[in-house]
């Protein structure tokens, strides 16, 4: 395969991402942790490729991912594992609605980090 023809390959394990759901770079876009400035200057990974994000997923359709490092859920505060895990998978939701639409990627972010982004504009 040409080198055109394939997707963005993941940084780590160096396989293409096949699709937005799979995406840490876009997961990372619409809950706020990527400037749209810069998101073309990011590197790609697949979810599961960064676990220390994937942990907080708590979705029927992610196979939860345990992480056996400091940064494991159980070792932090269980204020902090909420917020985290309420915001990043309200991200891998939305991933899961943008696959049935059409909207420009300035649309993607989570509706608190599009008015962010609006208003520094």
């Amino acid at each position: 395969m040409a080198k055109c023809d394939q997707g963005y390959l993941c940084q780590i394990c160096g396989e293409e991402v096949k699709g937005i759901t799979q995406s840490d770079l876009y997961l990372r876009y619409v809950i706020g942790m990527v400037d749209p400035e810069l998101l073309h200057l990011q590197p790609e990974r697949h979810i599961r490729c960064n676990p220390s994000l994937a942990q907080f997923i708590d979705d029927p359709d992610f196979k939860r991912i345990e992480v056996s490092q400091e940064f494991e859920m159980s070792s932090l505060d269980p204020d902090f594992v909420k917020q985290k895990t309420a915001l990043i998978s309200r991200g891998y939701r939305r991933l899961k609605a943008l696959r049935k639409t059409d909207l420009p990627i300035t649309e993607y972010p989570l509706p608190e980090f599009l008015d962010r982004h609006r208003s520094e504009e």
